[in-house]
């Protein structure tokens, strides 16, 4: 009897190359556990590799802002131009793209991100990266049936365990971060009353004040952009 020739499986290289040409980026994978939470592809076969994509600093803005959905006027922009580019990926290399976005179910990004590469929570709520600061973000993530070869993820400790003073808490004008919550309501009361410019043209003055990863920073564009869709979606469900 003849032997079939086995399907070639996705290289993990290749795929963080085609997320790099269309603007995103490859942050890394892992194989999942029942714990994990990560769903069946559609066919019923469990998940053996997931990898999430997402962004890095502004890499991901020209790319976004000369894509369709930038500029047609509907809501949401950046899940359509997310969602259209994995879906595209996941068919090309026999996966199922999986988002943060558009449940429910509700999906558990942050857990996964933090099986796949060495980031811990923030006193800020974001998951902060020893490199990249805060100035990254998960798009969505590919789920392949197959076992893919990944390179093992070395602990690292978080940059706030060495951050004594701990800027970031301090630097919000209407003091909406503390040790122990995220006020949204003063956040988004001082954004309405007009006293909000520099958050809103500029960024979140607590997630500037963090000193890791600062040439990451989004460029002022991508910062107007991120914190607008942020105000609309607050208005949105207040």
């Amino acid at each position: 009897m003849p032997v079939l020739p086995q399907p070639r499986q996705p290289a993990v290289a290749a795929i963080g190359e085609a997320l790099e040409a269309l603007g995103l980026a490859l942050r890394r994978g892992f194989h999942p556990e029942p714990r994990d939470g990560v769903p069946a592809l559609p066919d019923g076969r469990p998940t053996a590799t997931l990898l999430l994509a997402g962004t890095i600093g502004s890499r991901w803005w020209d790319a976004f802002a000369a894509a369709p959905e930038a500029a047609d006027g509907l809501p949401d922009p950046l899940d359509r131009w997310t969602r259209r580019l994995l879906e595209a990926l996941a068919e090309a290399h026999g996966a199922a793209a999986l988002y943060p976005f558009g449940g429910p179910p509700h999906l558990p990004f942050q857990r996964w991100a933090r099986r796949a590469e060495p980031v811990s929570p923030s006193p800020l709520g974001m998951l902060i990266h020893p490199e990249l600061g805060l100035w990254h973000a998960y798009r969505g993530a590919l789920a392949f049936a197959e076992r893919l070869a990944l390179a093992p993820v070395e602990p690292v400790a978080s940059p706030c365990d060495s951050c004594p003073e701990r800027p970031c808490l301090t630097a919000c004008p209407v003091g909406a971060f503390t040790a122990s919550c995220y006020d949204v309501a003063a956040c988004v009361a001082h954004l309405d009353s007009g006293r909000g410019g520099a958050c809103l043209t500029g960024g979140c003055q607590a997630r500037l004040a963090c000193p890791v990863g600062v040439e990451h920073r989004y460029a002022p564009a991508a910062a107007a952009f991120h914190m607008a869709a942020f105000h609309r979606a607050q208005r949105r469900g207040a």
